[in-house]
């Protein structure tokens, strides 16, 4: 495995790149783990990874759907305070905040679709982790969790 990493939020807080209402096929790019205190994995999913800024803004932005074990992972240069939005988001989601040593900083739970309204990291982050709604709680993600993530091509 590579990096420590977790991201979360649907787009970041601006305008995205495309607003396409077509289906928007998930298109794995790696793999991410959610790890416990005592090492063991609780969930593995694919994840699609956001590091551009037209690919940051528009996010999960006008998905319908989302594989259970799927997700979106945004990476970012430094840890900052983060803020999302699910604007255009027609899916419900768990935003998970990680630092820069793979930490989980803080989980928001079964966000609101389409909503403006901004939804924050409790303390800086370096990346973000988007999944379905219920995944968090469904596989026990807690904010004593951390994550490791690899690329790989499918």
């Amino acid at each position: 495995m590579s990096s420590f990493i977790l991201l979360g939020g649907c787009a970041k807080t601006q305008e995205p790149a495309a607003t396409s209402m077509e289906e928007i096929v998930f298109r794995p790019d790696g793999v991410l783990d959610f790890v416990r205190a005592d090492s063991s994995i609780s969930a593995r999913i694919f994840i699609e990874i956001a590091e551009s800024p037209e690919a940051q803004a528009q996010g999960l932005m006008y998905r319908r759907s989302l594989p259970e074990k799927g997700g979106m992972l945004f990476i970012d240069p430094a840890p900052s305070m983060r803020s999302f939005w699910m604007k255009n988001t027609p899916l419900a989601l768990d935003i998970i905040f990680v630092n820069d040593q793979g930490e989980v900083v803080n989980i928001v739970k079964r966000t609101t679709p389409y909503s403006e309204e901004h939804i924050l990291s409790t303390g800086p982050a370096q990346y973000v982790v988007e999944v379905r709604a219920g995944f968090t709680d469904k596989f026990n993600i807690t904010d004593t969790d951390r994550v490791s993530w690899e690329r790989r091509t499918f």
